[in-house]
């Protein structure tokens, strides 16, 4: 849809050239507005496509729902694809669009402040320059700082140690005894890697994930040129894929009925896949399903039976200079650790240092934990829009449906920005706190609260998840609504 206005149309600038940033950049193209600027720390677009190579590694949404509507691709090699071809989609997408000119490679943000008096956004970047934006789009996501546990004795390892998103490709496994810390979504796909590989594999299990068979298939050409010459055939894929996660994610909510067929589904995986009743138990989950993220592996059971393999339910009290100390006394002998420990999801924007109208800072309105209008947009934050900010994660279905929910919203607020000029756009407070309020109320019924897990923050509040579906998500921000907002003038005060 092209622009009619005839006023300067807002600068905006966008942190980051993952899929959440793209999806920004695509739909301002798409609108016709073209003034963007998107800031990269790294050397390449894809964010955690870019960052994750462990081997194995691939999303557990398959691809033709896990891709822009806008862009489908008639050539993914399987149902679940793997990095590097989600990567190369991005960077095809980024191409297409004419995105990739408008990409500062190597420019981190380090703060971002915004001038009362020109209604501006001042972003100060790692190296020290200042660049001035009307609206600024933080679009890092909640998966791009890994967490590695502050165990004792950690330095002391005198092996090779590393975090499964910062693989260590030059370190040589080959018959080496390798200890896996964590079992969440990068371990059960890198396991069965390691597995062919290595002398010895000890896995150190805290809880036990659900895991549900991978209904993956590889697409032939057939499949593909079925796609590209009738189109249809993949939104028909596309749509059987959104249906079904849409149904499960009424589960975590609103029908537990759903989780007792997940629990079915998982526990006859389980039985199926590992013989020994020693083994099984240890794998046996014991939370509800869909209380920590689910899984999907046909590959991590067969592994774990193998010789080489130990799961080690023991806690784990430090980390010795040959290997791993548990609770038992036992040092577990390694060559290499490998932590599969996730993310720092909890801590959004960190370490950027963001303050808004009055000096107000976002870490400290952030205390207690992060939220925001529609995951959106913050009150004394003006012309500020996150994507995939906080209570927009999902425990089912794919996160770009809901990047693309947010980037349409941003757009709105773009194009009603281009015939206001000189004003900014602040949520007021009472809208915000009435939205919250209402998001916690369902939360606090969800399946989230039964157990603790990266969802939450130290004091208990859910920070990531939206516990409704994508379809309830597209339905609250399909239309911008002014009336949520405060017309704030530059160097004046709100309207």
């Amino acid at each position: 849809m092209a622009r009619t206005t005839a006023h300067r149309p807002p600068s905006v600038v966008i942190i980051g050239a993952g899929f959440g940033g793209l999806a920004v950049a695509t739909e301002l193209v798409r609108a016709g507005f073209r003034d963007f600027t998107i800031l990269e720390r790294a050397d390449e677009i894809g964010g955690v496509w870019r960052e994750n190579t462990y081997p194995g590694a691939g999303c557990d949404i398959p691809s033709p729902l896990y891709s822009f509507s806008h862009r489908p691709n008639p050539d993914w090699p399987m149902r679940f694809s793997l990095q590097a071809d989600i990567k190369a989609y991005l960077e095809d997408v980024a191409r297409e669009y004419g995105v990739t000119d408008r990409i500062r490679f190597g420019t981190g943000v380090a703060a971002a402040e915004f001038d009362e008096a020109t209604g501006r956004w001042r972003v100060r970047t790692e190296a020290g320059e200042i660049i001035e934006a009307d609206v600024l789009v933080p679009a890092v996501g909640q998966l791009s700082r890994p967490a590695v546990p502050d165990l004792p004795g950690r330095e002391s390892f005198r092996g090779r140690a590393f975090h499964s998103a910062a693989w260590d490709h030059d370190a040589d496994l080959a018959g080496k005894r390798v200890a896996v810390i964590g079992t969440g979504a990068s371990a059960i796909q890198f396991v069965p890697k390691l597995q062919r590989i290595a002398g010895h594999v000890t896995v150190f299990q805290r809880s036990a994930p659900w895991i549900v068979p991978k209904n993956d298939i590889a697409y032939r050409p057939w499949h593909r040129a079925l796609f590209r010459r009738l189109p249809v055939t993949q939104k028909i894929e596309r749509f059987r894929i959104w249906l079904i996660c849409e149904f499960l994610s009424l589960g975590l909510v609103d029908l537990p009925l759903v989780r007792r067929y997940l629990e079915r589904l998982a526990s006859r995986h389980l039985t199926s896949q590992v013989p020994d009743p020693e083994l099984r138990a240890k794998l046996t989950p014991d939370y509800e399903p869909g209380c920590k993220r689910a899984l999907f592996s046909n590959e991590y059971y067969p592994a774990l039976t193998r010789p080489n393999v130990t799961v080690e339910t023991e806690k784990i009290v430090e980390i010795v200079p040959e290997g791993v100390r548990t609770a038992d006394g036992v040092v577990h002998d390694a060559d290499v650790l490998v932590y599969g420990t996730g993310f720092r999801a909890t801590d959004f924007l960190v370490p950027m240092t963001v303050r808004g109208r009055g000096g107000a800072e976002l870490a400290d309105t952030w205390r207690d934990g992060a939220w925001a209008y529609l995951g959106i947009t913050v009150p004394r934050f003006p012309n500020l829009f996150l994507v995939y900010g906080p209570n927009t994660n999902l425990g089912g279905n794919s996160i770009v449906y809901m990047l693309e929910s947010q980037a349409r919203y941003i757009v709105q607020a773009v194009r009603a920005l281009a015939s206001r000029p000189g004003v900014a756009l602040d949520v007021k407070p009472e809208v915000a706190a009435r939205f919250d309020t209402v998001l916690q109320r369902k939360l606090g019924r969800s399946v989230w609260t039964r157990c603790s897990s990266w969802y939450r923050n130290e004091a208990g509040r859910i920070v990531n998840n939206w516990p409704g579906t994508v379809t309830q998500y597209r339905l609250k921000t399909r239309a911008l609504d002014l009336n949520d907002y405060r017309a704030i003038v530059a160097g004046g005060d709100g309207a």
